[in-house]
């Protein structure tokens, strides 16, 4: 069931999309077009007036307006946005200044100058990774089940493309090698891999979260509170090694255990992430 309480318009261009969205995960549309130049802090104030969250439960409502759907949470103490955004500047610096092939994301991948893979991000999250791959050239087909992830994922993809005539190459390039489609993972890797034949399925299950909060990205703060830890993340890795791709790389915090009971083929370590590489 949606987490999603309800869905804001914030300019009148924006009312059909926010409709739209409302009636996906049938929840009321709200006008607030007044609202478009608003600081943060009225947006805020007039969110909570509407949707009024408690102290036991945090609420959830989508934002659109000429930008990408934005997602807030709402608590009692605290407003976090966030969006999936491709066209963003810091997205961009890293895809254009991240380190190219040289990068450990990359190298995890066999990304080479002959060969660009094609990837199967099982778990896209709000896409960064994929972006990533994508503007290296390979070609990345994103699975999301999370249903306000998402719509999140299908709202940035559809507002870079309405722009993508506009937009630098690299960027333009990149975007076309991105595709989005629901699913669960578990239920589906051996029906994708057997049509679509990707060379790596890509996985980045929920991190636990930390002990220290103040440390957590405000999307890990929502994640885990919208999405839960991935409790089936073993069985999602089960089913990655079956599914006969011939790599899996698994996205892990420096620390954290290896999923399942193989041992990976070689490990590349960063400052607080790493990739346990199987090569079949």
């Amino acid at each position: 069931m949606s987490r999603v309480s309800a869905v804001f318009s914030l300019t009148e261009a924006s009312r059909s999309e926010a409709v739209a969205w409302a009636t996906r995960f049938t929840v009321p549309h709200i006008e607030a077009v007044h609202l478009h130049l608003a600081k943060a802090k009225d947006l805020e104030r007039f969110l909570r007036e509407q949707i009024e969250p408690s102290l036991a439960e945090s609420r959830y409502v989508l934002l659109a307006s000429a930008e990408a759907l934005r997602l807030v949470q709402l608590t009692a103490e605290s407003c976090l946005v966030v969006s999936a955004d491709f066209c963003n500047t810091t997205l961009n610096y890293r895809r254009v200044k991240g380190g190219g092939k040289n990068q450990m994301l990359a190298k995890a991948v066999g990304l080479a100058k002959s060969l660009k893979p094609r990837v199967l991000d099982a778990t896209a999250g709000l896409g960064r990774d994929a972006f990533i791959l994508a503007g290296l050239g390979c070609s990345v087909r994103m699975l999301e089940r999370v249903p306000e992830v998402r719509a999140l994922l299908e709202s940035g993809l559809d507002k870079a493309a309405a722009q993508l005539a506009a937009l630098p190459v690299g960027l333009s390039d990149a975007l076309w090698r991105l595709s989005l489609e629901a699913g669960d993972a578990i239920q589906s890797l051996d029906t994708i891999v057997a049509n679509d034949h990707p060379d790596v399925v890509y996985l980045d299950p929920m991190f636990p979260p930390r002990q220290k909060s103040a440390l957590v990205k405000k999307e890990m703060r929502i994640f885990h509170d919208l999405v839960g830890i991935d409790d089936d993340a073993g069985r999602l890795f089960d089913a990655a090694m079956a599914c006969g791709a011939k790599r899996v790389v698994v996205k892990r915090p420096r620390i954290a255990p290896t999923l399942g009971n193989a041992s990976p083929s070689f490990v590349l370590s960063g400052k607080s992430n790493r990739y346990d590489v199987y090569v079949r």
